[in-house]
């Protein structure tokens, strides 16, 4: 069989599980609900429980709408760092937009105590939301100011890891003044969450998702030519600085929107381009970009459903839950494969 079938079949299977999970994760919780029932409330049977109705449609389909596009954003946008920077340990947070969204919500929650003020909330995690959303702009736009004038990829990754520790930095200073009450605030937001995100909320963070994925997928022949180095790539045309420009931006844009509207999600970033990678045996981005957004989806929703389970009594952080399972995979990957393919 010749790849095109093979990749064929590869993807028909993450598409298959992607709709089986949809369905496991929005019957599965505190409330079990039948995936009868639920077909049934989608197809909009009223004729279902009203308890059910509200449970499906306000809280698990949002939330599992959530996880998919929080997966494969992540995926995507780790993708294109790793290639960018031709390093496997790249993830999309590694310019920092994590941490000034970090940085964000430690401003909101902690300096109140920090400052002498009292903090301000708003109603329905908006408040959260705008200030992570503008800690990572102003990472975003300190970044591209120095992409413009760095020409090395290598000294953008260095300078991204220095903001990073220079945010944590500010925020172990803000932790330490503030309350036990606030510290918790901020731990939790840490933790990452799902299942806090409205229909408006969700309509916003599918706006960013959508201008980050489309982005993403035009520069698919730049990323293609960056594998074979960067001035080959400049001999087929390619223009390094207008690609880089890019590839910061929609990678920016989908770890910013969804750190801010769910929280820092860990690892699915770093974890799914190697996972495609060495299922696939592809380094084409043609292939990898479509196979990093079904697989980036399966694996959140898995880990969601995991961490939703009635056996558990409570919803774990999903954060621990991405890590958990998906750093044994990839160690185990790096010992059987023992060459990462890039």
């Amino acid at each position: 069989m010749n790849n095109t079938g093979k990749h064929s079949i590869q993807f028909v299977i993450l598409g298959t599980l992607l709709i089986l999970l949809f369905l496991v994760n929005i019957a599965l919780g505190s409330v079990l609900i039948p995936i009868k029932a639920i077909i049934q409330i989608i197809l909009g049977d009223d004729t279902v429980k009203k308890a059910w109705q509200y449970i499906i449609l306000d809280y698990r389909i949002p939330k599992a709408l959530a996880a998919i596009m929080t997966g494969s954003g992540l995926a995507v946008a780790g993708l294109m760092m790793q290639t960018l920077f031709k390093n496997p340990l790249a993830g999309p947070f590694v310019l920092g937009i994590s941490s000034g969204a970090s940085l964000g919500v430690a401003f909101f929650i902690l300096g109140g105590s920090a400052l002498g003020l009292s903090a301000f909330v708003a109603p329905n995690g908006w408040g959260t939301i705008l200030a992570a959303s503008l800690g990572s702009f102003a990472v975003l736009s300190i970044v591209l100011l120095v992409a413009s004038r760095v020409r090395d990829a290598m000294a953008l990754l260095i300078i991204g890891l220095m903001f990073g520790s220079l945010t944590a930095a500010v925020v172990s200073i803000l932790a330490y003044f503030s309350p036990a009450e606030e510290l918790q605030r901020y731990m939790f937001w840490s933790f990452g969450s799902l299942g806090d995100i409205s229909w408006e909320a969700l309509g916003i963070l599918s706006l960013c998702y959508f201008i980050g994925i489309i982005l993403a997928f035009s520069v698919t022949k730049s990323l293609n030519s960056l594998l074979l180095g960067d001035h080959y790539a400049q001999t087929l045309g390619v223009s390094l600085q207008k690609s880089r420009f890019i590839i910061l931006i929609a990678t920016s844009i989908l770890a910013g929107s969804l750190t801010a509207f769910v929280g820092p999600i860990a690892f699915v970033g770093l974890a799914v381009p190697h996972l495609i990678r060495q299922w696939f045996t592809a380094s084409n981005h043609w292939t990898l970009m479509p196979a990093c957004v079904l697989g980036g989806a399966v694996l959140m929703l898995f880990c969601d459903t995991l961490a939703q389970m009635p056996l558990f009594q409570f919803t774990l952080p999903i954060n621990a839950i991405t890590s958990i399972i998906g750093a044994p995979i990839v160690i185990w990957l790096l010992i059987r494969k023992k060459k990462l393919l890039f």
